[in-house]
């Protein structure tokens, strides 16, 4: 794979070489990195990869050359609008440096374990990935909603992993993505998460899918999107909720300024239990379906003092409700490799009755 660097896009060639080279060999892959010194050489550079392969490509401070016959994803280090121009597949910007290894994973993921993409709105942020099994079916759902404190600098990329994974466990995935209230408002996001998630019983696929088995998997505040989503009783109702170190009280989140007011800025104002009890899951109780708290003792004592809390209240009021905590921090959680994660899959798939072993094709 290739990875064209336009101008004075990154300040030291050594860090950005090794961030990348780690990165290739956790996938098992190898790339090669084409820097540029000047508009038309990065231009040239970005024409003259074949126009077959996807390839990423970091602008710094030259325009992004016209890509409408390409497959780029694009990397910015800073925060900047989305960039929706034919071609650019995916954008990944805000997350700084790192934002390279982001990159390498999302190519790797499309390129080897690629998804139908479906939309389910006319914005460029309504789409969602969808992942089957080989055979007919029909095989229990897993919905996938990511977290990144409602900010939109995190987007479905970082649940591919998790995806692939489940995928090779004998579930469909199905992962959304949505707007974020900071490029729209709080009720667009929980719109688009509702509109995602009808849009399941719509698909083409939907025939080898499942629908009596739905598990919806929240990440960090995608937890508390996945929690309000159960608590909407959507049509088909979820089996099960799964919230993996979800923010799931928003009062404390808010008082406490958890994500440098992430609460705040998501809701437009400060949290008000009158206005905003609907979309706090912990004021929901109770659901009335299955769910599974999970969050790693190494996260965030804040959000591990809430997810406690929250299974405490759903015990009290009466709801079915599981609750792993395990070493590891907030990414633990949608890691793979990691134990809390092996011991999240047990627990739903012993709730959904699947076998909880990997395939052998994974």
């Amino acid at each position: 794979m290739y990875v064209v660097f336009g101008p004075d896009a990154v300040k030291d060639w050594r860090t950005a070489a090794e961030l990348l080279a780690e990165a290739f060999a956790a996938h098992e892959v190898t790339g090669e990195l084409v820097p540029t010194s000047d508009p038309a050489e990065f231009a040239a550079a970005v024409r003259a990869v074949a126009d077959d392969a996807e390839f990423i490509v970091v602008p710094g401070s030259a325009a992004l050359p016209d890509v409408a016959d390409r497959q780029v994803i694009r990397v910015d280090f800073g925060r900047c609008p989305l960039d929706t121009a034919p071609g650019v597949r995916a954008h990944i910007r805000g997350r700084g440096l790192v934002g390279l290894r982001y990159a390498v994973s999302s190519w790797y993921f499309r390129r080897f374990h690629a998804p139908a993409v479906h939309t389910y709105g006319t914005h460029p942020q309504q789409w969602a990935d969808l992942r089957t099994p080989p055979g007919p079916g029909p095989f229990p759902v897993a919905v996938l909603i990511h977290g990144g404190y409602w900010k939109p600098w995190w987007d479905a990329d970082i649940m591919d992993a998790l995806a692939v994974d489940l995928t090779a466990r004998g579930y469909a995935t199905w992962n959304i993505e949505y707007r974020r209230p900071i490029e729209s408002d709080w009720q667009t996001t929980a719109d688009d998460v509702a509109a995602a998630y009808a849009a399941l019983a719509d698909l083409p696929e939907a025939n080898r899918l499942d629908l009596d088995r739905i598990v919806v998997v929240g990440h960090s505040a995608g937890g508390q999107l996945a929690l309000r989503l159960a608590a909407d009783a959507p049509t088909p109702r979820p089996a099960l909720a799964v919230s993996l170190a979800g923010v799931l009280d928003l009062h404390p989140a808010c008082e406490r300024s958890l994500g440098d007011n992430a609460v705040s800025m998501a809701l437009g104002r400060r949290y008000s239990a009158e206005v905003h009890r609907h979309s706090s899951p912990i004021e929901r109780l109770p659901i009335g379906i299955p769910q599974l708290v999970v969050v790693g003792l190494d996260d965030d004592p804040d959000l591990l003092e809430i997810s406690r809390h929250y299974v405490d209240r759903a015990t009290a009021a009466h709801d079915p409700v599981g609750f792993i905590e395990l070493p590891g921090d907030h990414f633990a959680v949608i890691d793979p490799s990691a134990e809390i994660w092996r011991h999240t899959m047990d627990s739903v798939s012993h709730t959904l009755g699947v076998g909880g072993e990997m395939s052998d094709s994974a």
